[in-house]
């Protein structure tokens, strides 16, 4: 497997020409067209992807460990055939559409001012996350670990409180009728 340390790749079509597999360590991606490619079995620690298209990438075995992704496209991306090994990423104004993290371990995850729209968070441990300004709309809540987890600022989320753990996290007056929606009341 190849090791790549610290490089920068900008404006690449990695459809067309692929990266060699390997692992990637403090390396930058920016505006690099991933869609529809595969970075099956890659490694990726202490790298940044910013303006990049990953949506529909063939992700299954690769490893994100502190990995930040800026203003990316990622829609369909399937994080519950990753290399679960430290995976830790941050996000901030991506568009994560129609992902599932269905029972991944993302523990202080930050999604900040990101589209999560019908995405999948069934059983995965999302415990002291951060959802600053996102769009939750669709997205299903079943059996999520969310203890203190900020939703102060998250928008259209809609969680059944019995049927997900929220001890501790962090709502507002604004957004209540998330956690209130099962039960149709009228709130003015």
């Amino acid at each position: 497997m190849d090791y790549y340390q610290g490089e920068s790749f900008k404006g690449l079509d990695l459809v067309t020409k692929p990266l060699a597999r390997g692992e990637y360590e403090g390396c930058t991606f920016e505006n690099c067209k991933f869609s529809n490619g595969s970075v099956s079995s890659f490694v990726f620690v202490d790298c940044e992807f910013i303006s990049c298209d990953l949506s529909d990438v063939n992700i299954n075995q690769t490893a994100f460990r502190e990995v930040d992704f800026k203003a990316c496209k990622m829609l369909g991306l399937r994080f519950d055939h990753i290399n679960s090994f430290l995976f830790s990423v941050g996000f901030k104004e991506c568009r994560l559409d129609a992902s599932v993290f269905y029972g991944c371990n993302s523990k202080r995850s930050v999604f900040e001012h990101c589209s999560l729209k019908e995405v999948d968070l069934t059983e995965a441990d999302l415990s002291n996350s951060y959802f600053s300004h996102s769009n939750l709309e669709g997205a299903t809540f079943e059996n999520t670990n969310l203890e203190k987890s900020d939703f102060t600022t998250a928008l259209n989320f809609r969680l059944d409180p019995e049927q997900n753990r929220v001890s501790g996290a962090r709502f507002s007056r604004t957004n209540l009728l998330g956690l209130l929606s099962k039960y149709n009341l009228v709130i003015e």
